[in-house]
């Protein structure tokens, strides 16, 4: 369940620092842009969310370089990251989110089993990479994943 008060103190920072936000979602499907458009007066900071579920997308929409899908594969901190620098970028906002992960329950390997998540937060500064492990079923998975992106979005906006 997503605690509506970290939502709402995610919302608030946005709106207090005027800060724009485009979110680049593959293994979470939209939940996280759904989520932070839950409140009332996103349209202040909200730009834009794309589900950027298959490697063509991350390639042709956020300009992940093929090279790196190939060589550390779609759910690395590597594509992560660039996926977060490439929304960020090309929708001219503050903030670009991304999130890359194996939801489940098939997919997943010894190397990268279900639940391996990367979040990617990427301002003109700095960009951050976190890598999880979360457990449960997909939808757990998913929601785990909004949860922790939020977080991160509080820590990064504080």
């Amino acid at each position: 369940m997503i605690d509506n008060e970290l939502l709402v103190k995610v919302s608030d920072l946005f709106k207090k620092n005027n800060y724009k936000i485009a979110i680049a979602e593959s293994c979470t499907g939209g939940l996280i842009s759904n989520t932070l458009t839950d409140i009332s007066g996103s349209s202040d900071y909200f730009d834009r969310g794309i589900i950027s579920y298959s490697n063509t997308s991350k390639i042709e929409l956020l300009g992940v370089p093929k090279a790196l899908i190939i060589k550390h594969g779609a759910v690395s901190s590597e594509v992560a990251k660039a996926m977060a620098d490439g929304i960020r970028k090309k929708s001219d906002v503050d903030i670009g989110l991304a999130t890359t992960g194996i939801a489940g329950p098939n997919g997943g390997t010894p190397e990268k089993p279900v639940g391996l998540v990367f979040i990617a937060i990427s301002t003109k500064k700095k960009t951050w990479v976190k890598k999880f492990n979360f457990s449960g079923d997909r939808l757990d998975i998913k929601e785990q994943t909004c949860i922790a992106a939020l977080k991160m979005l509080l820590h990064v906006l504080e």
